[in-house]
């Protein structure tokens, strides 16, 4: 039995004769009983044409007699219909000329509201074609939740249905608002979700999963029933680049929250036009949450950039540290695609040593979402084993909460370089020994010249906490440093045309240069380690 009540049969009455198929009248009765909307539509259709045909329920229920009545529904038993309780109601289905008795086991037509998604568009063999087309994409998943994508049209067909029912619900003095109704996409997954879960052996459905299955459906016939919004309300429909038409969800539901009654039923029909066609179910597209993946990495070679390195279009370097991690990477999780950052970055020619770089990789849509730790182990191996370039190690997956670990503190953070350095002047080791009495030395660095096109022109401050110079010759010298994170190493050193202030020239008095520069450690201590 369907959780009807006395006050539902005029709107079931009107709203069959204006051609709503059984689900959607369920809706509009604002039945919430989930099981309900899972008989066949016409079993439905048989219940509902009973329930208003029974003359003697008519005459006798009244809401005092039923404790599932409140305050809000009729205070006395309804007016009896029209015709002599000796005739049962006859309703006329738009698209048939016999009473409804008498069309009720024939082929339903499309309906004006849902068009056809809550009638042959949530049966069985739409289950397992939705089942199938997720099973073709071959992703990993023991839970899954189901999104539906409807034509916007469909908001305009449901208010004008509503306004066709709004003058009996307020005549009979019912307390009924349209945000009442039950909502297309929520029947349709009370519908589908559960033969859906089936088809794929089972699975569990929650509101909330890391995969989500995606039903798109759409109605070119009806396209047009949103336009005359946009003369009426023209300040819910802003032009977007990002979207391939005005006519969004959202932008109707705005506009139909503004439109009078009189200026709606002036542009659109109450009920709505009996559509030819029902809507048209669109590609299943599948989707699962980023997955991401930590580590550090260490760079062995001066000729080998972070990221890809293209200057107008054209290529530099073969590779680079992302693309020689992410491959393997990509490949182990079957992602669609990825988004790399890192602790910092170091100049194409310079080495990352010591415990090496903490990275971490955003893997777009991966069809496999979990590794582990044996096969994290040799995913690890495998990046190592591709190239003599790199080397990483505490490879990991990690929350999208612990990706702000990594920047976290950006300029607190310490790190430690290697630097060779070149003097014009002739050196003796006496020469650079007062360098390493300097602590916590304050520099002023204007944004280097050599990263201007790509960095705001900015004065940073920047510390170096400490130096160690280790004299070679009389031309050359290792120079150790512990700095803030951020400090530019390079113009520090032959102060670039006295854009960092002070600088190494200033200090040795002497023009110098770096030759070489290696980062000895990047001291943030995420991720953790994991023992060898």
């Amino acid at each position: 039995m369907l959780p009807l009540k006395e006050k539902d049969k005029p709107i079931i009455q009107k709203l069959l004769s204006a051609g709503c198929c059984p689900r959607c009248v369920l809706r509009f009765c604002c039945v919430s009983l989930q099981a309900a909307y899972r008989h066949r539509q016409q079993n439905i259709l048989k219940e509902l044409v009973a329930f208003i045909s029974d003359t003697e329920t008519q005459d006798s229920e009244a809401p005092e007699s039923s404790g599932e009545h409140n305050k809000s529904n009729v205070a006395a038993a309804p007016e009896p219909p029209e015709d002599p309780p000796s005739k049962r109601v006859k309703l006329e289905q738009p698209c048939s000329d016999a009473p409804l008795e008498e069309v009720k086991d024939k082929d339903p037509c499309v309906c004006v509201v849902c068009l056809g998604i809550l009638q042959d568009l949530c049966d069985s063999t739409r289950a397992v074609k939705i089942a199938e087309a997720v099973k073709a994409q071959n992703y990993e998943f023991d839970s899954l939740v189901l999104s539906v994508s409807l034509p916007a049209q469909l908001c305009v067909r449901e208010h004008s249905c509503w306004l066709h029912v709004k003058k009996e619900v307020r005549e009979k003095g019912l307390v009924f608002d349209k945000e009442d109704i039950v909502q297309v996409k929520e029947a349709f997954k009370w519908i589908m979700q559960g033969q859906v879960a089936k088809e794929l052996g089972g699975v569990a459905v929650f509101t909330k999963s890391a995969f989500e299955v995606g039903v798109e459906f759409t109605h070119p016939e009806s396209d047009a029933d949103c336009h005359f919004l946009a003369s009426v309300c023209p300040d819910c429909f802003k032009a977007n680049k990002n979207k391939q038409s005005v006519f969004t969800r959202m932008a109707v539901v705005k506009a139909l929250e503004q439109i009078s009654d009189g200026k709606f039923l002036k542009h659109y029909p109450s009920p709505p036009t009996q559509p030819i066609s029902c809507c048209s179910p669109q590609d299943v597209q599948c989707l699962h949450v980023s997955v991401f993946v930590a580590g550090r990495y260490n760079k062995f070679c001066r000729s080998l950039p972070q990221t890809p390195w293209v200057i107008d279009g054209e290529r530099r370097m073969e590779s680079s540290v992302e693309e020689l991690i992410a491959a393997p990477v990509l490949s182990a999780f079957r992602a669609d695609g990825f988004n790399f950052s890192s602790s910092g970055r170091e100049d194409v020619d310079v080495r990352t040593l010591g415990n090496g770089r903490p990275f971490a990789m955003e893997l777009l849509n991966p069809h496999k979402s979990r590794l582990n730790q044996a096969e994290m182990k040799q995913l690890q191996e495998t990046i190592n084993e591709s190239s003599d370039k790199i080397r990483v190690r505490d490879l990991q997956i990690v929350t999208r909460e612990a990706m702000s670990r990594m920047k976290e503190g950006e300029e607190e953070k310490t790190k430690s370089y290697t630097a060779l350095v070149w003097t014009q002047k002739a050196i003796q080791k006496d020469d650079i020994a007062f360098i390493d009495d300097i602590k916590d030395l304050t520099l002023d660095q204007k944004t280097p010249l050599r990263v201007l096109h790509r960095r705001a022109l900015a004065v940073r401050h920047r510390v170096i906490h400490s130096m160690n110079a280790c004299f070679l010759d009389s031309h050359h010298f290792h120079l150790g440093l512990k700095t803030q994170a951020g400090t530019y190493i390079k113009e520090f050193v032959h102060g670039d045309f006295g854009r960092t202030k002070p600088n190494l020239s200033q200090l040795l008095k002497t023009d110098t240069d770096i030759l070489e520069l290696d980062v000895e450690s990047v001291d943030v201590d995420w991720p953790p380690a994991i023992p060898e």
